[in-house]
């Protein structure tokens, strides 16, 4: 079962049916979008998706998987799941426009991190971020996060698949 969590600024809630609305909102900004590499799907597409968190995800214990509250606002998501991009888990997050530039990225990454090690017991956790974007490459390797190697998807675009040990906190 996915626990709460707490940072300095961010609360890390499992997502409750009333924040269907919220989640919805944040994928279908193109920015956000763009930004997590992903294209923008049709709005009933985000809401089974969200659906499917309460109903698969969080029932099945498949990952553990947040929404990221500021001061009772929704400020975005995050998540710790395997990928198949190597051996491991990856951390997924995403902040709301509004939010960004105020340091909630790292802050939330950090969490993840500590999560990771301290409740997870994992040793080593991954990132897959755009070459383009700019803002969450240099917020990762000021975390301490290596660059292990490009992918390259089938449209040409480049992810840089980042790792960072849960024992080396930034």
């Amino acid at each position: 079962m996915t626990p709460p969590l707490r940072t300095e600024h961010l609360d890390f809630i499992p997502y409750r049916p009333e924040d269907e609305d919220a989640f919805v909102s944040l994928l279908r900004n193109a920015d956000v979008c763009r930004w997590m590499g992903q294209d923008l799907v049709p709005e009933p597409d985000i809401r089974t998706l969200f659906r499917a968190i309460l109903a698969d995800v969080y029932p099945q214990n498949l990952f553990d998987v947040w929404g990221l509250w500021l001061d009772g606002a929704y400020a975005g998501h995050a998540e710790v799941k395997r990928t198949g991009n190597v051996d491991g888990h990856e951390l997924v997050t995403a902040l709301a426009p509004e939010f960004w530039g105020r340091g909630l990225g790292a802050e939330a990454v950090r969490g993840l991190i500590r999560y990771a090690g301290d409740e997870l017991g994992l040793k080593e956790v991954y990132g897959m971020v755009g070459a383009e974007n700019t803002p969450s490459l240099t917020m990762s390797h000021r975390l301490g996060f290596r660059h292990l190697r490009d992918v390259v998807g089938d449209d040409g675009s480049v992810t840089k698949l980042l790792a960072i040990s849960t024992t080396d906190r930034a």
